[in-house]
């Protein structure tokens, strides 16, 4: 079996708001093989970016559009492909777009291989950790505090024990910031677990200070508050505070997921598939973590095909727990390019048992969000 296209589709909403969702747009990897099978992935970054990345011509040994690389390879040989990937295109980019690229081409792989096998992704990786994965349900902050306690009751009578909120209005000042919290947590219950994300919104300092106040809200973790190479900045926090740190979305490669475990001590390894690697270095970094008694998570704000990958990402590590879930308002581009929908029941997701990723693109919704 050979790989005979690349192909990538940019699919977008009609109005993109001036938000961090970036559920709005998404880059599709489509890889064709002569045996009549395909696979797809996706990629959460700058869609045109990694599009030129991966259709561009070959320039020389160590810089070429990465579909040149692929053409006429056996789509099987995961680990190679990656790795010619990566070192035959070094000069784009050891970290960030280029990786970014490479994570929708070797999702689509293990689509294809699973397909080819007759299994679903996790057990090709050896997994089977979980039946099912505990979600929480995540969102952006509303735009008021009082707006953001509303969110959290109707995400809990949704049936999700666990809910995230994020990024703007955070950051804007200390009573605003803890006005977010204590609503969240009020329309939460006390029970229920409350994840917060700054979104990059202070210094080391600063955190430090927020972490502090909200101890009283019994905060399951905090996310992202720091830029993401202020390693000494992470450090600093995690030793300042019992909430639980977690990171890594902002991350490509193993490298520099090392540098925020071992220089920023995190306590929680965030993984994007469509990031990092795909399945082929996601798995690595795991294992990294587990190395050093970290649990790890996915990350995840876009469409189908990262939440499928997600799931069979977490069912083959032994170190996962909890994955994210997007409720967030407004996400007909998800609802409508895969024939599947995926949907939480009980706060809970299954599983997937079919071969591959297990989730398909719809034509008619891909055709309709598609830009020329």
């Amino acid at each position: 079996m050979k790989i005979t296209n690349v192909e990538t589709l940019y699919v977008r909403l009609p109005q993109v708001k001036e938000q961090t969702d970036s559920g709005q747009d998404a880059l599709i990897v489509r890889i064709e093989t002569d045996a009549g099978l395909y696979g797809i992935g996706e990629v959460d970054s700058s869609p045109m970016a990694v599009k030129g990345l991966i259709e561009g011509p070959y320039c020389h040994p160590l810089s070429s559009g990465l579909r040149e690389l692929l053409i006429g390879e056996d789509p099987l040989q995961t680990e190679y492909l990656w790795n010619k990937m990566y070192y035959q295109n070094i000069y784009g980019g050891r970290r960030g777009i280029a990786i970014h690229a490479m994570s929708g081409i070797d999702i689509a792989l293990w689509d294809i291989k699973g397909k080819a096998l007759g299994l679903p992704i996790w057990k090709l990786l050896g997994g089977g950790f979980h039946t099912k994965m505990r979600a929480y349900a995540s969102s952006l902050f509303g735009e008021t505090p009082h707006e953001t306690g509303e969110r959290a009751r109707r995400f809990r009578d949704n049936g999700f024990d666990a809910v995230k909120f994020g990024w703007a209005p955070m950051g804007e000042n200390a009573a605003n910031d803890l006005a977010l919290v204590r609503e969240a947590r009020s329309g939460l219950g006390e029970d229920g677990d409350l994840l917060i994300d700054a979104g990059l919104a202070w210094d080391a300092k600063t955190a430090i200070q927020r972490a502090r106040a909200f101890t009283e809200f019994n905060i399951f973790w905090l996310e992202e508050p720091l830029h993401p190479d202020d390693y000494e900045g992470y450090s600093r926090l995690t030793a300042a505070t019992e909430i639980p740190i977690a990171a890594g979305e902002e991350e490509s490669e193993h490298r520099s997921f090392l540098e925020l475990m071992d220089k920023g001590k995190i306590d929680i390894v965030q993984v994007d598939l469509t990031r990092c690697g795909g399945f082929t270095e996601a798995v690595k970094i795991a294992s990294l973590a587990g190395d050093r008694g970290l649990r790890c998570v996915n990350h995840g704000f876009t469409t189908y095909i990262n939440v499928a990958a997600a799931l069979h990402f977490l069912n083959s590590i032994p170190n996962s727990f909890i994955m994210e879930f997007v409720v967030e308002e407004g996400t007909q581009l998800r609802e409508e390019i895969t024939r599947q929908k995926l949907v939480a029941q009980d706060g809970y997701l299954s599983i997937p048992q079919e071969p591959g990723l297990g989730i398909e693109l719809d034509t008619n919704g891909v055709e309709k969000f598609r830009v020329a």
